[in-house]
């Protein structure tokens, strides 16, 4: 099945008005019309203005995080409703850093990726493992927990991303391989095809973990590889026009 390359930027926690204004306005000059679905997730204090200058362009817009509940006395939470009725179309759940910082369990991100899809948010569901557990053999296993964790009994799933972000791999400079990232997306798949509610051959895999211009098409090359998530590249208009250029050759 032949499905549409994304490529996503994460900002983190990154960007001033300045900064977002000339970025964005550099990426909606020159991000192609046709070619792979493209969005941008900066921090939350940029959400609106991201949108207003990606409005009728190719950019879509999404958040890196939402809340796992709907409304009420959670001091510093950012509800998925609230996300969707400012604009946003995306959003980061369960990354490699709020599972380490902020201690997110399985658990939580399921509960986050069910409030996403009730909002009708498209969630970006990342896993991945660390540098032990792939010496350790337990790379599969950690990631089909993930997987499983967050997925497992979700009532609806259209639309639905997951990211393979080995955590050895975030901003150290390492990349998996092309075989390497190629050989998990497979299995992710795999895991994918068991889970109910999930359409494992139509649903986007994406690689995140130092992607740059200079791997991207070698990346995107695996057939089960589905696009980026990028990081620091993200924050660099020639480099991440190149990674897109990439996905769109």
């Amino acid at each position: 099945m032949l499905r549409q390359l994304l490529v996503v930027g994460n900002w983190k926690m990154h960007g001033s008005r300045a900064s977002v204004g000339a970025l964005l306005a550099d990426l909606v000059a020159a991000v192609p019309a046709v070619g792979p679905d493209v969005a941008i997730c900066p921090t939350f204090v940029h959400l609106e203005q991201a949108l207003q200058i990606c409005d009728a362009s190719p950019l879509a817009v999404g958040a890196q995080d939402c809340s796992h509940t709907n409304a009420g006395a959670y001091t510093g939470e950012v509800a998925a409703a609230m996300l969707a009725d400012l604009g946003c179309h995306w959003v980061i759940l369960g990354h490699s850093e709020r599972r380490q910082y902020h201690g997110e369990s399985d658990e939580l991100v399921a509960a986050k990726v069910a409030a996403a899809v009730t909002a009708g948010l498209c969630p970006i569901v990342c896993v991945g493992e660390t540098q032990e557990q792939r010496e350790a053999g337990e790379a599969h296993s950690v990631v089909r927990s993930q997987l499983r964790g967050a997925l497992q009994g979700q009532a609806q799933l259209t639309g639905l991303v997951v990211a393979y972000e080995p955590v050895w791999a975030i901003g150290t400079g390492l990349t998996a391989t092309p075989q390497q990232a190629q050989d998990m997306h497979a299995f992710i798949r795999d895991c994918m095809s068991e889970l109910d509610g999930v359409d494992a051959t139509a649903s986007r895999i994406v690689y995140g973990g130092s992607v740059k211009a200079g791997n991207a098409a070698d990346l995107f090359a695996g057939p089960d590889i589905d696009g980026a998530l990028v990081g620091g590249a993200a924050l660099v208009a020639n480099a991440f026009l190149a990674i897109i250029n990439a996905a769109a050759a």
